[in-house]
């Protein structure tokens, strides 16, 4: 016992004897460093590629480093710039896992002011986020701000503030030089949208579209010009037809084009019979639309909303994320206010590229996805597309109240090089000799399937055009495909005039059941103004908003963004931003 005694005492002084007050510095420095360590290996070490691993890393560092020279305290500089990373990480996959999106800076301004508390109490996993930052985090920082060692203690206050100063616009500097597109992570920026949409970079992604996501309005003239050139589309345009209003049938046809203006397409397999006009036809020509072989989402928001999402700068491109939730004019919202119930037949799940949200911002009543279809994500063909479209349509019509469905495809979605070429139906082998190997492959790939999607068309056609409900049917091609980019170099059989936009047409093609006078024809017409077309072929009254946007394309003979009127697209974007508010 006595020994016992002795040891506790020996223990007690030795304690006593060790310099605490100058070793907790250096020890809460030390594990500030390897906890920070750790914060860079659940981050930026998860990012898929070594450039994206690199690029975050440095974000952190130049954020501990803004952070140590305003806190001028090592320690807590460390812990909450790594603390700062694994909440938006934490964050970051949470969305992707419950929502099956990217996090965007957007979504902190959005569902803060929206529906915050909504979404945290569906989502049970974010309170595990919410309990380390309120609960464990606040002690940590304040036991290390204590003992922290203070960077500058030695130094003299004007001196100090100098080396604070000078260590901010250090810090600050580097971060812009990682964010710039032309810096020392251009790899990281150049990416395409879909990358970034699409893949595993969560932090990478984030930080990438503080830049990409930005949305600017469009130049706009004064309000009394705005007035005078457009206060005459205030009334809107009255319906030429009494109620009940006919159902409208949208299908965005996706990567369609027709083949039959490329030079080296000439056998009959070129020629389908959805892009010929019959008797039933009110409208059709060449569509210009705003992406390229790939970007369904913007052809979406386009052909909905009467805007392109180009006029509102690089950001357009993300129209369902930082656009969709601003529109307050649109064609499902007018159909609506106009008795219409409004439908969506969706190919994938809801949630990709944030679809089901941004449908319901868009005005539809309901997105029926992939899985109450009961159909396999990404393997639909068209004619199960329309089958699905016509059993939801029965379901939901009712006497006296018209229907405005949307259908999107995906059939002749790329790529069209993954098959061998002796796994085409022999009619579709080699029709095109003339064209290299892996282009024939990808072209007649193509035909191949556009021969199906042709065949569903007439179907479809069928089901909704051969009975006595008036209803009018419009589609057209949401972008060309691209073939691996080799597209873009086969020649085309096209007007001069429409020679520098070449890799952006396609077709629209608007019928009804029921007699009507024919729709305005332009050498090639704006994707924006789809929804005045269907309008004006349903005979439906316009607003203010697409009275105006009738005008604009008859005044610009079809062009949006390059209209050729001087003046008159910033007195549009006046009257229909500031005066109308279509988009706050």
């Amino acid at each position: 016992m006595r020994l016992q005694a002795r040891s506790c005492r020996g223990m007690a002084q030795l304690m006593r004897s060790i310099p605490w007050r100058r070793v907790r510095g250096p020890a809460v420095c030390a594990g500030a460093v390897l906890l920070f360590v750790l914060c860079v290996a659940c981050t930026a070490w998860r990012e898929p590629l070594p450039l994206q691993r690199v690029f975050v890393t440095s974000l952190m560092l130049c954020s501990a480093v803004v952070l140590m020279a305003v806190l001028a305290r090592f320690a807590s500089a460390l812990l909450l710039a790594g603390s700062l990373f694994v909440a938006l990480k934490f964050i970051a996959v949470m969305k992707l896992r419950y929502l099956d999106e990217q996090l965007m800076p957007a979504d902190f301004v959005y569902y803060v002011r929206s529906s915050l508390l909504d979404t945290l109490r569906h989502y049970p996993h974010l309170y595990l986020l919410g309990i380390g930052l309120l609960v464990l985090l606040p002690p940590l920082l304040y036991l290390t701000w204590r003992w922290d060692w203070r960077v500058f203690a030695t130094w003299r206050a004007r001196p100090a503030w100098l080396l604070r100063g000078a260590g901010l616009l250090l810090g600050a500097s580097a971060w812009w030089w990682c964010m710039w597109p032309g810096g020392p992570f251009a790899g990281v920026h150049a990416r395409n949208t879909w990358e970034k949409l699409s893949d595993d970079a969560h932090l990478t992604n984030f930080f990438v579209s503080f830049r990409d996501a930005a949305v600017r309005l469009p130049p706009m003239s004064g309000d009394g010009e705005a007035e005078r050139v457009w206060g005459a589309a205030a009334q809107g345009l009255p319906s030429n037809r009494p109620p009940p209003y006919p159902d409208i049938v949208q299908v965005l046809e996706e990567s369609t084009f027709d083949p039959a203006n490329f030079t080296d397409c000439s056998v009959p397999a070129c020629r389908a019979a959805m892009f010929k006009t019959d008797a039933r036809t009110r409208g059709s020509g060449v569509l210009r639309t705003h992406t390229f072989g790939g970007g369904t989402w913007v052809s979406e928001f386009a052909s909905l909303t009467g805007m392109p999402q180009d006029i509102f700068g690089p950001g357009g491109m993300y129209a369902p994320y930082v656009l969709a939730p601003h529109v307050r004019d649109s064609l499902p919202q007018l159909l609506r206010r106009l008795g219409y119930r409004t439908i969506a037949i969706y190919p994938t799940v809801g949630s990709f590229i944030n679809g089901r949200n941004a449908y319901r911002d868009y005005g539809f009543d309901h997105l029926y996805d992939v899985n109450e279809l009961g159909l396999v994500e990404w393997e639909e063909s068209d004619r199960q597309m329309f089958a699905a479209a016509r059993r939801i349509y029965d379901k939901v019509k009712q006497p006296g109240q018209p229907v405005f469905i949307m259908i999107l495809t995906l059939n002749q979605h790329g790529p069209h090089d993954e098959d061998p070429m002796s796994s085409l139906p022999p009619a579709f082998r080699n029709l095109l000799p003339g064209l290299k190997p892996a282009l024939a492959l990808n072209f007649d790939t193509y035909l191949a399937r556009l021969h199906d999607s042709d065949l569903a068309m007439r179907a479809l056609e069928h089901d909704f055009l051969d009975r006595p409900q008036p209803t009018v049917l419009m589609h057209f091609g949401d972008h060309q495909p691209s073939f691996g980019g080799m597209i873009r170099d086969l020649p085309r059989s096209l007007p001069p005039a429409l020679q520098p936009y070449r890799d952006y047409l396609t077709y629209y093609m608007v019928k009804s059941n029921f007699a009507g006078p024919a729709l305005p024809r332009h050498p090639m017409l704006d994707i924006a103004f789809l929804p005045g077309m269907v309008l004006q072929a349903a005979g439906l009254p316009q607003d203010a908003y697409f009275a105006a946007s009738s005008r604009l394309r008859d005044r610009c003979d079809g062009r949006y963004d390059d209209c050729t009127v001087p003046g008159l697209l910033p007195s549009y974007y006046a009257w229909v931003f500031d005066r109308l508010h279509v988009y706050e």
